[in-house]
């Protein structure tokens, strides 16, 4: 239906669908979009007038019927022994309606004066006016869990979808919410845990076909709790932003900024260009400047639309979709730098000498006009001769110039030393219906560095500004490695012959000196593993910390605000220092920075653990039709219940359990990292070479289980079967580690 509805028929909707009232379900339902929208609102308000409907939060309602979830307050067993409870919120003007609790065999005891959080039902012509079903105690914050349900005669299990949980849910009759077997629910811990048998559980949503490709990053979403459907009034206030216009703003619209993006980039937050510094006094110098979406211009402190951004954090990106920060009207269009298009931004003017080091800075408020947005296999195609028809005029004034001022940054680069580790990026590439197609690696070419060392250099730019002008600001802080993982990772590279320097303060020169000695040898990937895990996790604070992998002394996010709330923070910043305008960063956002910083950091490593997660289950999917093949990889992990390989071709992390490690039995030694067998002696350890077989790929967890068949080119050795091994080779070993200890306790007691 396209049609504007009447007043009756918006109140029959209501009246048919109480839990899809809100303005959007309305507007959605009778197709109203765009400036309709604006006549659907001026009839739901005259129906409030009117006394027909009542606005509760973000929907309608008709005042004289409870919501279908409602808060409850148990008033007690009635002269029949019902459980009879009252509504928390009654705003109707006729008698306060009776609710008759209906409990199931699951659900806990309740009392008088307990409140809860129902799902009601209306009964027509009865003593009571609507039947309730408990959903949970309000106050009490009952366990979790997401999984598949497998229907048993009576009732049925619940099989978690986190590969790490092995525990089974029982599903008692009648609380399994109508689920249907296979079909993938959310449910909730109900009655306390006995010291026998499965935990309880009672099911509260039903999520679907979890075997549909397309559900596998929705699963990540719903298990780690990252929102992703925006609120009405988040809606309504980006449907409503307007384009900025020029006023108070440098015009920057004749400058030929170009936007170099991944070629299915969903947003433009940031443009770039280039040329030669034409002061006499910096011989082979360059002008850069870097130009980012005026976000906070729209989003404002204390707003709607600023509450949700803070509450998300950042966007999430998966393979087959995203979630963003911001409304598609700003992330998609007003903040993003379209090309031909007038757009504010944010932008910096940064002077490099010819050996790429920064030796000034001024920011500006501007409007600007992007004219071209390229990707950037484009880019390096036409800087290496094949030059497309869109590239081909931007050559000589664009192209060119980057890539002159990228190479003087290399210069500088080389001299700061950042930690150069060797780690490619696997890309999942999907059909259009989800199914996984391949998994490439992702090429890192020039045109990915150009536009890396822009950002980062005017993020320097932006944190020593604000450093300047003594304002409070969110920096990216990465501290350096503590003395127990450096230590771990030294003895990692003295087993491999190899050297890591001790006894002075430690820089990232020193690490990089390291993977230079391993490029190209066996213990490549085993070095650059073990130097990843022995660095620390970068993060937010209102303290600067410096960035040790960047070799920075001050840094800040400032080049992605559409996706990341800590630039929108820094933008704030930057327009309250320079006097921009009222939209900078209020007192309040100061004082509660220390808070911000930790939230934000938070949501950053919820989203970075919901994508991995949905790519361990694409790969799962991907390798479920290949279970029995061999593949190479090499051993990235070990633990005392099995050992961790990468597979070569993937890029996909698996399982070797303990129990497909051979016949004999492998002692774990936590100091080392290693694995040794109690018969042969033989040693597992990271990055060796292993040939694998898949026993099992599990889409619906991401969990891969693996076979060792050879370890660096030569079958395991096998062990006597169990109880017929040879006491002296156990003694052996045995003698071995204890020796080991003893030795690793002298050299400690020397220091």
């Amino acid at each position: 239906m396209s049609h504007l509805p009447t007043k009756d028929e918006i109140l029959q909707w209501i009246s048919d669908n109480p839990t899809l009232t809100a303005k959007r379900d309305i507007a959605k339902a009778f197709g109203i979009k765009g400036a309709a929208r604006i006549d659907l609102k001026r009839i739901l308000k005259e129906l409030e007038a009117e006394g027909h409907l009542e606005k509760r939060k973000k929907t309608y309602r008709d005042p004289d019927r409870l919501p279908p979830v409602s808060v409850l307050q148990i008033t007690g067993p009635d002269a029949d022994g019902d459980l009879v409870a009252r509504p928390m919120e009654w705003q109707g003007e006729g008698v306060e309606p009776r609710v008759l609790v209906i409990p199931r065999a699951s659900d806990p005891a309740l009392g008088e004066g307990d409140r809860i959080l129902a799902r009601l039902t209306e009964v027509k012509g009865g003593e009571f006016h609507y039947e309730a079903r408990l959903i949970r105690r309000v106050g009490t914050n009952p366990q979790k869990v997401l999984g598949v349900f497998r229907k048993k005669a009576e009732g049925g299990r619940i099989l978690p979808i986190d590969k790490g949980d092995g525990k089974e849910w029982q599903v008692p009759e009648g609380a399994t919410g109508g689920a249907k077997d296979g079909e993938l629910v959310e449910a909730e811990q109900s009655g306390p845990k006995g010291r026998m048998g499965l935990p309880r559980a009672r099911i509260v949503n039903r999520l679907g076909d979890p075997t549909q490709p397309k559900a596998v990053s929705l699963i990540a979403i719903h298990q780690h709790g990252i929102p992703d459907d925006f609120p009405d009034d988040v809606i309504e206030q980006a449907d409503k932003a307007k384009s900025a216009g020029l006023k108070g703003r440098e015009d920057m619209r004749d400058m030929p900024l170009v936007t170099i993006d991944p070629w299915d980039a969903r947003d433009h937050d940031d443009a770039c260009w280039a040329h030669a510094d034409d002061d006499p006094k910096n011989k082979g110098g360059h002008i850069i400047w870097v130009a980012i979406a005026d976000v906070a211009h729209y989003v404002t402190p204390g707003s709607a639309l600023d509450r949700e951004a803070r509450k998300r954090g950042n966007s999430s990106y998966f393979p087959d979709r995203v979630v963003p920060m911001l409304p598609d009207r700003l992330s998609g269009d007003l903040c993003s730098l379209h090309e031909g298009v007038p757009r504010a931004c944010i932008a910096v003017r940064m002077q490099i000498d010819a050996k790429g080091n920064k030796i000034g800075h001024r920011f500006t408020r501007g409007l600007m006009r992007s004219v071209a947005s390229l990707n950037y296999q484009e880019v390096q195609a036409a800087r290496d001769g094949d030059v497309s028809d869109k590239c081909a005029p931007l050559m000589e004034e664009v192209v060119n110039p980057l890539y002159a001022a990228y190479e003087a940054l290399t210069k500088a680069r080389a001299a700061r030393q950042p930690l150069d580790l060797d780690l490619p990026e696997r890309k999942v590439i999907l059909s259009d219906e989800g199914k996984v197609m391949s998994v490439n690696f992702t090429e890192r070419l020039d045109a990915h560095k150009l536009i890396e060392e822009f950002m980062i250099l005017a993020n320097v730019a932006a944190a020593e500004e604000l450093i300047t002008r003594r304002s409070p600001l969110l920096f990216r802080v990465h501290e350096e490695p503590s003395p127990e993982k450096l230590d771990a990772l030294r003895e990692t590279a003295q087993a491999a012959g190899m050297v890591l320097a001790k006894g002075q303060v430690l820089k990232t020169a020193h690490l990089n000196k390291l993977l230079a000695q391993a490029e190209g040898t066996e213990h490549d990937e085993l070095i650059n593993m073990s130097t990843l895990r022995s660095m620390t996790q970068a993060y937010y604070s209102p303290q600067n910390f410096g960035h040790f992998g960047l070799a920075l002394q001050s840094y800040a996010h400032f080049t992605s605000p559409i996706r990341r709330y800590s630039d929108l923070i820094v933008h704030r910043a930057l327009i309250t220092a320079h006097n921009w305008g009222k939209d900078g960063l209020s007192h309040h956002e100061i004082e509660e920075l220390e808070a911000t910083a930790q939230h934000i950091s938070d949501t950053e490593r919820r989203s970075v653990a919901a994508e991995r997660d949905t790519t361990d289950r694409y790969m799962a999917s991907f390798l479920s039709e290949r279970v029995g093949n061999e593949f190479s990889g090499r051993i990235s992990g070990i633990a005392k219940f099995g050992v961790f390989v990468r597979l070569d071709e993937t890029g996909a992390d698996g399982l070797i359990p303990m129990r497909n490690l051979g016949a004999e039995y492998f002692h774990f030694d936590r100091d080392k990292g290693t694995l040794m067998g109690a018969d042969t002696g033989t040693i597992i350890k990271l990055g060796q070479q292993v040939q694998v077989k898949l026993t099992e790929a599990l889409p619906v967890t991401g969990g891969i289980a693996l076979e060792l068949i050879s370890l660096e080119g030569k079958e395991l050795p096998k062990g006597p079967q169990r109880g017929r091994g040879k006491p002296y080779k156990r003694s052996a070993v045995k003698a071995k580690r204890k020796a080991d200890k003893i030795k690793r306790k002298v050299k400690r007691t020397r220091r």
